[in-house]
């Protein structure tokens, strides 16, 4: 048996005391959950952890913030949940709704009537002040008796057993996908730790917010469309809003996806225009019109704060909550809930003085070791700071600061944070920890999820930035007296009703993407089948030293150039020195990252494609791509070039590559998402194909190289078996053209890609059509009856005088032509987004000091 490192249940005493509510004993809860544990040992505790942290990178669970945007890593997990018992979670829930409720009043007031600043509860220049307060969104909250749709608090427990709300979050509240994201792995990972446990389930969190958001349409509340709106894959949370959009069942968008027109917000789509009724926002306020807001702003809706005016479209959270996020209105919420409620604030937050008010600027700067000191909002290089660790220097600069700007800072108490279990390597640590909760709107109140977001750290100073300093992430349990009723976001069907499907339009970006998809797919196929017999021609080189060989491999690499679209590469100034020794740019052309055309870059150009996409995709086809991305990176040296290990890598690669097509083709519904990736990668083929022919066999050889060419032609293309098998005599040009051009039969012939470009062209939704939307109908029709009228023989029939088959040359170039214009017809009709309009002066507040 393994050596034990976990602790039995009586030794875990001391250094957790403080986690823990009651005083004496540890609770039987955390008793029965320490013995689970100490029972499966640590040989199996380790392997079931490395199973879930191997689940959380496969989904894509990851934040960029922790690390440069090209290197974002997934979260550390930690199978020891947090335990509420339902009596500690009742007084917890109590509060968090008091304060949800609390919050939806003052942002109601601040755009509304504004009696809090008019009777002197509120100071102007806290309002005023804080850039979350955006002027043109007073009075577009008329009407709305609960404005506040989400909030998410932020909040650790102190050694005397309460919890401190440490931030208030409203736009966007970021972390409730994530805790779903672990209770579903801890699920599959550790069911045995449930079995003895009964734990709220998530779902009645995520029915209520469907439901509100349904409430918050005022047109079409039978069917509204609801849409998810994120800034883009390059935002940190980006893994989150694809994730709550796939399993809420809600379109992800962009700006580019969205247009305002008569006053009314529609959704760009492959089938035309849709009109939205409610957005669920996941960037934030000053980004989301670029017209009334920031002027500067690329990913916004211009017009969207108009529509909202009108009641054409609802926003959750509504535009300008930002307001909320001010941590100066935690020293004045106890006074606001007397004001409201008449009542105390049952959860408090961490004692705070804001530095505006003279009294306690005074007490904050001469108490300045025992603070952190905030700024209302993001400042330039000025984090929340623990000021005792900025040494005296650091602790003049914040006083100068603090009285050059006294309104922009804050102080906040230091609280000694509770420590909690937490499974470290091989063995159980006490760590810090924050606990992130979420709330949303449901009936004139809130309603909390049974559960939340926990991070851990070593170091309770991490706690001040929890999204950005990494540390672990846990399930919290939630735990009830009875067994916890089934809830699934599934409606419940009527008897004998009748359900139709709905097929949700399709987003412009979302189908470009897939597009693309579909193109550096196949892009990345093409290149590698290239490179592999590229290798194993400059092998035979290298093992026979054999002229035609060498010939041989110089027209390939020339090739290689033309189809990768490398140039200068193995065809310019410097190509004699480059074909003679060929090493170093083929080196490039495998593993580069940063050169368009090389193999990587395809690569990570398919993964950025496929990222923003993959709620569209099949789970088993993301895991392959996934698995690309984090396998394919050669570390081989010049010298080990033509060595069978790269020969077998790009081997792999080639049957990942297939294996994405090949579940994305059978898994995917023939929509308009299926179309949009299988017309990219026919296109990508065609044009690769046409490429390839062009550049190896249009000029004409002697009887032995020709030879060799048309073997490593059908090699590349996939096909020289079945050319055997259907021409058993001799290899001949002309037989080989009507193989890999003329047969509308065989999957890797130009006229396959063409004829079934036809039939998906043909497919697409037909409103998408503007002036003259149907060129690229004709463009298709036009290229494959051309095709059609082409005789493979003729085409080697008269060559130029500089020893090419000219027909065949201008048949293909033709053909690339017109694939091209195809491109862009395609594009022009289905993804080009509207050009963004911005202020001609931008309205922006300076955000400095």
């Amino acid at each position: 048996m393994d050596t034990l490192l976990i602790p039995q249940p009586t030794q875990l005493t001391g250094q957790y005391r403080d986690f823990f509510s009651s005083p004496g004993d540890l609770p039987m809860v955390w008793q029965q959950l320490m013995l689970s544990l100490y029972r499966q040992g640590n040989t199996r505790l380790k392997k079931h952890c490395k199973e879930a942290q191997r689940l959380l990178k496969e989904n894509g669970a990851i934040h960029n913030v922790f690390s440069a945007p090209d290197a974002p890593r997934p979260w550390a997990f930690d199978p020891i949940p947090l335990i509420f018992d339902p009596e500690e979670w009742a007084v917890l829930e109590q509060g968090l709704v008091q304060r949800a409720e609390l919050l939806n009043l003052v942002l109601a007031d601040i755009y509304g009537p504004m009696t809090l600043v008019k009777e002197g509860v509120l100071p102007p220049e806290l309002i005023f002040s804080h850039k979350g307060f955006l002027y043109p969104c007073v009075g577009t909250y008329n009407g709305l008796a609960q404005p506040l749709t989400f909030y998410s608090a932020n909040l650790a427990k102190g050694t005397d057993g309460s919890f401190w709300v440490m931030d208030d979050h409203i736009q966007p509240p970021l972390g409730s996908g994530y805790a779903l994201e672990i209770r579903i792995i801890m699920n599959r990972s550790f069911p045995q730790l449930f079995e003895k446990f009964q734990v709220h389930r998530l779902a009645m969190y995520y029915r209520a917010l469907r439901n509100g958001l349904t409430l918050l349409a005022k047109h079409n509340r039978a069917e509204p469309r609801i849409v998810v709106l994120t800034p883009g894959p390059e935002n940190p949370g980006y893994f989150e809003h694809a994730y709550l959009a796939s399993y809420l069942g809600y379109p992800l968008v962009q700006g580019g996806d969205l247009i305002v027109r008569d006053s009314c917000v529609w959704l760009k789509s492959v089938d035309g225009l849709r009109q939205v009724d409610v957005i669920l926002r996941r960037q934030e306020d000053n980004l989301c019109d670029p017209l009334e807001l920031r002027g500067d702003s690329f990913i916004g809706i211009p017009g969207l704060l108009e529509a909202v005016r009108c009641g054409n479209v609802a926003v959750a959270n509504p535009i300008g909550s930002g307001i909320l996020e001010n941590p100066a209105l935690m020293a004045f919420l106890p006074t606001l809930c007397e004001h409201f409620f008449q009542r105390k604030l049952l959860l408090p937050s961490v004692a705070t003085w804001w530095c505006g008010q003279r009294e306690e600027r005074e007490f904050v700067l001469k108490n300045l070791d025992k603070m952190i000191i905030k700024p209302i909002h993001p400042l330039p290089n000025l984090p929340a700071m623990i000021v005792e660790q900025a040494g005296e220097a650091g602790k003049k600069r914040w006083k100068e600061l603090i009285r050059q700007s006294p309104h922009l800072f804050v102080g906040q108490e230091r609280i000694n944070f509770a420590t909690f279990p937490a499974f470290e390597t091989d063995r159980i640590e006490a760590r810090h920890s924050s606990l992130g909760l979420f709330l949303t709107a449901q009936s004139g109140s809130y309603v909390a999820m049974p559960g939340g977001l926990c991070r851990a750290h070593a170091d309770s100073g991490q706690l001040l930035q929890a999204e950005q300093a990494g540390g672990q992430i846990k399930d919290t349990w939630v735990l009830t007296r009875e067994p916890d009723k089934q809830v699934t976001l599934w409606r419940q069907v009527q008897p004998n009703q009748q359900i139709k499907p709905l097929v949700s339009p399709l987003p412009s970006q979302a189908a470009e993407n897939l597009f693309w998809a579909g193109r550096y797919a196949e892009r990345a196929e093409q290149t590698a089948r290239l490179l592999r017999s590229i290798l194993a021609k400059l092998r035979e080189v290298e093992e026979f030293h054999d002229n035609d060989d060498r010939m041989s491999l110089h027209h390939l690499l020339r090739a290689l150039t033309h189809v990768t679209l490398t140039y200068p590469g193995f065809t310019g100034d410097d190509a004699r020195q480059k074909l003679a020794d060929p090493r170093a740019e083929l080196s490039s052309l495998i593993s580069a990252s940063d050169r368009p055309g090389s193999l990587r870059s395809s690569l990570l150009s398919l993964g950025r494609s496929a990222s923003v996409v993959r709620d569209l995709l099949p789970a088993d086809a993301w895991r392959v791509i996934d698995n690309m991305q984090n396998h394919w990176n050669p570390r081989i040296s010049k010298k080990q070039l033509s060595s069978g290990r790269l020969h077998e890598s790009i081997n792999n690669l080639i049957l990942q590559l297939s294996a994405f097509s090949g579940l994305a083709y059978e898994n995917m519904s023939r929509e308009t998402a299926w179309l949009m990736l299988n017309i990219g990668r026919r296109l990508e083929r065609a044009l690769n194909l046409t490429a390839l022919l062009r550049a190896t066999l249009v000029p004409c050889f002697g009887p032995a190289m020709e030879a060799q060419m048309l073997e490593t032609v059908l090699n590349i293309c996939n096909s020289l078996i079945v050319y055997r098998r259907r021409y058993r005599s001799f290899m001949e040009l002309s037989t080989i053209l009507e193989l890999l051009l003329m047969d509308e039969n065989y999957p890797r012939a130009l006229a396959s890609q063409l004829r079934q470009l036809q039939f998906y062209i043909r497919d697409l939704p037909v409103d998408a059509a503007g002036p003259g939307g149907h060129r690229d109908v004709l463009l298709i029709d036009g290229a494959l009856d051309n095709l059609r009228q082409t005789d493979p023989k003729q085409l080697i029939q008269i060559t130029s005088s500089d020893g090419r088959y000219s027909l065949l040359e201008k048949m293909l170039t033709t053909q690339q032509e017109d694939l091209e214009q195809l491109s862009t017809a395609l594009t022009e009709h289905f993804f080009t987004p509207s050009l963004a309009l911005q202020q001609l002066g931008n309205l922006r507040r300076d955000s400095g000091l």
